[in-house]
């Protein structure tokens, strides 16, 4: 026991004795690793400062400001869009259409002008614009996926010629779908409403399937135009596309175009078809 307690007390004075010297010469050392004049750096980066990525040598001190690494976004940004560009024949009939729908923008991220463009010319069995508009609208981002767009819309063909106050909401549904919804007001008081859907179904990086839907209410009665109140028509489509380069798609596809309600009872009461089925092929294309 006598031997027992006598190597305890060694223990303690050894624990007395060697362990602070170690832990100071630690803290020594942890002293030593750096040079005598080292200093903590405090970086007060300003927004907008151009980045200095070195340290000059004839520098007094150490660099206190590397600057703040530039992002660019919200830059003003100007695109041409030919969504589409097609030639349709008609199984109903000997008629070919050629039919663009096109729009160009400038702009930054929230804030854009738009200057839209649809229309349709017969070119088989004469040749005749039967439909072209103009829209020059003001687009607001609002949020990560939608943009609101205010503007007017003039219609040259099909005539007497007319304009509209036009409102839309443009962008992304869930599931990726390309939505256009916009209301229209013309000078004559007639509102009305158009629908756009899209969806671009991947097949490979090149080859897109891309159904699309289109649809039109009209508060109004219209006959000048063949337009009656309720749900005017409906047209349902499927194209294939292949992006020979990022920017230029070449396309076929088919697509059923059927008028509905009021609208179908009037046309064929006058002798017209309210449905057609077509072939197509066309070009998208963007720069």
């Amino acid at each position: 026991m006598m031997v027992l307690r006598v190597i305890c007390v060694f223990f303690c004075c050894f624990l007395v004795l060697v362990v602070p010297g170690n832990a100071l010469c630690a803290d020594n050392a942890d002293e030593d690793y750096f040079p005598a004049d080292y200093a903590e750096v405090h970086t007060n980066p300003v927004v907008g400062e151009g980045i200095q990525k070195y340290a000059e040598d004839a520098q007094e001190g150490a660099q206190r400001n590397f600057g703040v690494q530039v992002v660019h976004d919200n830059m003003n940004f100007a695109t041409f869009n030919a969504h589409r560009l097609e030639y349709i024949w008609s199984t109903e009939g000997s008629d070919e259409v050629l039919v663009w729908d096109v729009a160009a923008w400038a702009g930054d991220d929230y804030n854009k002008i738009y200057l839209k463009s649809e229309g349709e010319a017969l070119i088989q069995p004469q040749n005749k614009v039967e439909e072209f508009n103009l829209e020059l609208l003001y687009s607001r981002n609002i949020n990560r996926f939608w943009d609101v767009q205010l503007g007017v819309r003039y219609d040259f063909e099909p005539t007497p010629e007319r304009s509209f106050l036009a409102l839309g909401l443009q962008g992304l549904a869930p599931q990726w779908i390309e939505t256009d919804l916009t209301a229209y007001l013309s000078e004559d008081g007639d509102a009305s409403v158009a629908l756009e859907m899209e969806y671009e179904l991947l097949i490979t990086q090149r080859l897109v399937l891309v159904p699309r839907l289109e649809a039109g209410l009209s508060f109004n009665d219209v006959p000048e135009y063949e337009q009656w109140r309720g749900i005017t028509h409906a047209e349902i489509g499927m194209r294939l596309m292949y992006h020979l380069k990022r920017k230029f798609a070449p396309y076929v596809g088919v697509s059923w175009h059927k008028l509905l309600g009021k609208t179908a009872n009037r046309v064929e009461a006058m002798g017209g078809d309210s449905n057609d089925f077509v072939v197509l092929t066309g070009v998208h294309f963007w720069f």
